[in-house]
């Protein structure tokens, strides 16, 4: 028996027009995660940003790479583009 798939409840077009961007805390800082289509074609936010960690007493540079992805985005942009043809 195969797992059913997550669809996305919303169209990209209503992610794009109401969307907004979202605040996510690291270590106790917080950075702004924008909306974004990403290149496969899926919705969601990302933010990308460097940060200064301390470990054990000592300072560590870090770079955040945060994707936020809604589930079953990418299927409802491809449907979306199918209902249009």
């Amino acid at each position: 028996m195969s797992a059913s798939k997550t669809v996305c409840p919303i169209s990209k077009a209503m992610f794009q027009a109401q969307a907004k961007a979202i605040t996510v805390v690291i270590d106790g800082k917080p950075y702004v995660a924008q909306v974004k289509e990403f290149s496969s074609g899926s919705f969601g936010w990302n933010v990308s940003d460097k940060v200064t960690l301390e470990i054990g007493g000592t300072l560590v540079k870090c770079q955040i790479g945060l994707n936020i992805t809604a589930i079953g985005s990418k299927d409802a942009a491809n449907e979306e583009l199918a209902e249009a043809a």
